[in-house]
């Protein structure tokens, strides 16, 4: 017996009447049409992290303009996803899917082009714009295209599209940046964007909700976008700010107002951009809030994973890249396998099993240290990408099984906002962790590595590169004092990632108790669509 309850309504009549039977109304070709989006996505979202130090080596950017490379995709896409899931709901779902892709791709070429680092930060928040517009609208078309009995095993594909994608973004950016060029690592949209459009134009049948005349819900737009606005600038500053500065504690909590009056000008709309009614079923609300967790351990592991390997043990991008590869080939099983289970079992035995191994990876890094040998590496990466993935089949299907098809795109949009969230929290709360351990411990590690006390105390004015995982030392450094320096910085960021594994671990651990918990309460609730 499942835990979490489908909706067995009728779709809605949406598909254009002279569709051709054949090619426009089979599911799995839909799959295949928004994986190739979906897919763009990911591999954007994890690629750029790698293309940075050679962006800012090339146009001269400082260390804050590459934040806001980052952080104004992410600001973009945090606040118009759930909007871009209601558009497509509302106009038409195939449409805003292709709109997207379109926008997204021209958007990516538009950034290798730009020749200035603002050029780069405008064009970025616009490709974050045009995914939005694209990622909630590819679980939308599924949720339509795909009857209840198969859709989990869809839900399952998909995530591991997402899955796969993110991972593979480290090795693929790594490569191209090495061998081409880092526009090269925006310029491949070109060609996945190009190939997506197509087969979506050939494919992709259009889907909405036959409600199609009700009022668009402006201030709702608004008020949603603005606090989500405003919590993620809070989250992503916080680390440059400090957690507990007033900057960063005013901006979070004046996010969370915003969507505190959203939630209950929602309430009282006649037609809400989030139906507010969607919460009602603890599997929806407990599938949103894993997700956020899923991908703030997938995306926080991989940014500290990469330093760790590329600045603290020297490896190229590529060399970096090939080893976090088992956690890539995993994932290809892992959405699969997770959503079969979901199938047989419900949610409530996958998701907290995915929870749990993504804890015992975290509390296998605790033994991770300055020259530990790969077999130590990879058994992590191995539980991180089966994890993730059991819990992307599994969330994904408590959020969209429990959603009417009318509101698919809203709850595609809830997703994603709820996966985007936890990502920028996962990177910015995890590199705070690592920053505030290694400040703590870095004066200590360097004086025991045989660093004098006067040098040491002056190399702590290093200790924000140093949470990088770059060790401070000088041309002019005699070799037995680099060697030193080498030693003490890089056990100071180990003792940083111990740090953040440790809040990792311990947070996976609540989250298995919460979904295990929650949905054993939800598995007798009766149907309500």
């Amino acid at each position: 017996m499942l835990s979490t309850a489908v909706d067995h309504s009728s779709l809605p009549v949406s598909s254009p009447p002279d569709a051709p039977a054949g090619r426009r109304h089979n599911p799995w070709l839909t799959l295949i049409a928004v994986a190739f989006g979906l897919f763009m996505v990911g591999l954007d979202g994890s690629v750029v992290a790698i293309a940075n130090p050679e962006i800012g080596r090339d146009l001269h950017a400082s260390t804050a303009d590459l934040q806001w490379v980052t952080n104004s995709y992410l600001l973009a896409l945090a606040a118009a996803l759930i909007l871009g899931g209601k558009l497509g709901d509302r106009f038409g779902r195939r449409t805003f899917y292709l709109v997207g892709v379109t926008g997204f791709t021209a958007a990516s070429v538009a950034i290798g082009l730009a020749g200035s680092i603002e050029g780069v930060i405008v064009f970025r928040a616009l490709q974050g714009f045009f995914g939005a517009l694209l990622m909630p609208n590819t679980l939308g078309l599924l949720r339509a295209a795909f009857p209840p009995k198969k859709f989990g095993m869809a839900v399952g594909i998909w995530a591991m599209v997402s899955s796969v994608s993110t991972a593979l973004g480290p090795i693929v950016g790594g490569l191209l940046v090495e061998h081409v060029s880092w526009g090269s690592v925006f310029y491949i949209n070109a060609p996945i964007g190009i190939a997506a459009l197509a087969f979506g134009l050939f494919v992709l049948p259009q889907s909405k909700n036959t409600a199609a005349r009700e009022r668009f819900d402006v201030p709702g737009v608004v008020l949603l976008a603005l606090g989500l606005l405003t919590v993620v600038f809070g989250v992503v500053k916080g680390e440059a700010w400090g957690w507990g500065s007033g900057s960063t504690l005013s901006a979070i909590s004046a996010g969370v107002v915003i969507l505190a009056v959203f939630a209950w000008y929602e309430t009282r709309a006649a037609h809400p951009l989030l139906p507010m009614r969607l919460f009602r079923n603890p599997a929806l609300a407990i599938g949103t809030v894993v997700t956020a967790l899923n991908f703030f351990v997938l995306l926080g592991v991989i940014f500290f994973v990469m330093l760790y390997l590329q600045n603290v043990r020297g490896l190229t991008p590529v060399e970096a890249g090939v080893r976090t590869l088992p956690l890539s080939l995993v994932s290809v099983i892992a959405s699969p396998l997770g959503a079969k289970l979901t199938e047989r079992f419900g949610a409530r035995l996958t998701m907290p099993l995915g929870m749990l191994l993504q804890a015992a990876a975290a509390f296998a890094m605790l033994g991770w240290g300055l020259h530990s040998s790969y077999s130590a590496l990879w058994p992590p990466f191995v539980a991180i990408g089966l994890g993730v993935g059991m819990v992307m089949s599994a969330s994904s299907e408590a959020i969209l099984g429990n959603a009417p098809v009318k509101d698919a795109g809203v709850a595609g949009g809830l997703q994603a906002t709820a996966l985007e969230i936890g990502g920028a929290l996962g990177t910015s709360v995890l590199v705070s962790l690592i920053s505030s351990r290694v400040g703590a411990t870095l004066t200590g590690e360097l004086t025991s590595a045989g660093v004098p006390a006067p040098m040491a105390e002056q190399l702590y004015q290093a200790k924000d590169a140093v949470a990088m995982g770059i060790s401070p030392v000088g041309d002019s450094m005699p070799g037995r004092l680099r060697a030193a320096v080498t030693e003490g910085s890089g056990q100071a960021f180990i003792n940083g990632v111990h740090t953040a594994t440790l809040v990792t671990g311990v947070l996976c651990l609540v989250g298995a108790v919460l979904a295990a918990a929650g949905l054993r309460r939800a598995t007798g609730a009766p149907d309500r669509h």
